[in-house]
């Protein structure tokens, strides 16, 4: 009997488990663009963790390589499957199954849309802050597995910060129940937060429950412009004093992208800052003069929320206008905040040297950065030198005291630079706990650890 016949006589007739080439096909690979991938003999779109854990079972027993899949939006080939594998989907397991407004927490299941959790918790007068770029489409078990960032983590934290408790379907096909709904909770070894960033390769998140806080006001909305990045980045360490909630960079490169696309004024400037506070509106005010330490340009702030997407414009078309101009591999690296100017430097050196165009962005108040290099479509050569630029800003970030991810992941394209920032005992430690956790190894083979 073949897998696929065995696994739908287990699971039985009412199981989605799919093996159409061309549906399996699209179940192949998340965003990351030059990752490896083929399509898994099967898809199974799973309903619940019980279904989740027969198919789990059988896999173990068979050696069978499992993938888990939430919303295919994540960027460093993490979801990627091969051709013997199974691919676990967890986007029909998208219930909200609790909002407690008294303990301020929420019980999802894994293939919830964080946005769609934000949404929910809106009714209540509360909050889900965790905000990737992604988040109108991202699932929150996705989230957890890459321990995904955003724009407002300068204030409120990475995904990892409110998660209190998971359900997880090991490789065995045990499901447990990590953490606490409470607070605190210091009865065990933290075995949570082992699991948040594991990219998949430890067990299955399929259930949730999140620290939700109440709804901030509506924030005040600064920019300001500057002649130089490093000015710029200087400004970003010095309005880190105001606890804004938001505070963001773009380099000349993606400014001059942006201009050619949907001009807004930034002809001049050599680099921009974007600042929100969310409490203490009237520091705008002192920010603005402390900017005018770092050779600011022009500045403007507004208190109407209604002005906060006109400002805040230039960075959401950071992305797509250096998309606009070729084929884009889009990098994420966290640094100490003090050396991002330095690190832009050297990344413009390069893009130089490689005659490639690169444009920075990112967050400038907890150092995640995303240079992101733009080549030729169909340009083979350029391609190639793409890839290897993508390594050496990895490298020259971790030759600032930085890593080689800040919320992306390392998924199939990054574990060589693993052992580049983490001693061999580390990662023999790493080793030693995947094989506690997942023996035959069949969880996302080949992915987070090198």
């Amino acid at each position: 009997m073949s897998h696929l016949a065995a696994l739908s006589k287990l699971l039985g007739s009412d199981a989605s488990l799919i093996s159409d080439p061309d549906i399996t096909a699209s179940y192949s690979r998340d965003q990351a663009p030059f990752a490896s991938a083929a399509a898994p003999f099967a898809v199974l779109l799973a309903r619940s963790a019980a279904e989740i854990s027969i198919a789990m079972k059988y896999a173990n027993e068979n050696s069978i390589p499992v993938v888990t899949r939430g919303a295919g939006s994540g960027l460093s080939g993490g979801a990627n499957s091969t051709a013997d594998s199974l691919v676990i989907s967890l986007e029909k397991m998208n219930q909200i199954l609790e909002i407690d407004r008294a303990n301020q927490i929420a019980r999802v299941q894994a293939g919830v849309i964080n946005l769609d959790l934000d949404t929910a918790a809106k009714e209540f007068g509360l909050a889900y802050l965790p905000d990737p770029a992604s988040r109108d489409w991202s699932s929150l078990g996705g989230n957890a597995a890459t321990n995904a960032g955003g724009m407002c983590c300068v204030k409120y934290g990475v995904t990892g910060a409110h998660v209190r408790a998971m359900q997880v379907v090991l490789a065995s096909g045990e499901i447990i129940e990590l953490g606490k709904a409470t607070k605190k909770s210091v009865t065990t070894y933290d075995l949570l937060h082992l699991f948040i960033g594991s990219e998949g390769t430890l067990g299955i998140i399929t259930e949730l429950t999140l620290n939700l806080e109440i709804r901030p006001a509506a924030p005040s909305t600064l920019i300001a412009t500057f002649p130089s990045v490093s000015k710029a980045a200087a400004a970003a360490v010095a309005l880190r004093q105001y606890r804004p909630s938001m505070l963001e960079i773009v380099d000349q490169t993606t400014l001059k992208a942006v201009e050619a696309w949907h001009p807004l004024g930034f002809e001049v400037a050599g680099s921009v800052l974007i600042m929100q506070l969310d409490e203490n509106h009237s520091l705008c005010e002192a920010a603005l003069e402390t900017c005018k330490q770092f050779d600011l340009i022009d500045g403007v702030y507004s208190d109407d929320p209604a002005d906060a997407t006109d400002l805040i414009r230039v960075r959401k078309l950071a992305y797509p206008a250096l998309e606009r101009m070729g084929a884009t591999l889009l990098d994420d690296v966290a640094l100490p905040i003090t050396k991002i100017a330095e690190f832009v430097e050297r990344v413009e050196k390069l893009s130089k040297e490689v005659n490639l165009t690169i444009g920075i962005f990112g967050h400038a108040g907890d150092g995640n950065m995303h240079p992101t290099i733009v080549h030729d479509h169909g340009d083979l050569a350029a391609a190639e030198r793409a890839q290897q630029a993508f390594g050496q800003i990895v490298e020259i970030a971790q030759s600032l005291g930085g890593t080689a991810s800040g919320e992306h992941g390392i998924g199939s394209i990054k574990p060589g630079f693993v052992t580049k920032e983490i001693s061999k005992t580390v990662i023999d430690l790493q080793r030693a706990v995947k094989k506690v956790f997942d023996p035959n190894s069949i969880l996302n083979p080949g992915k987070k650890i090198p």
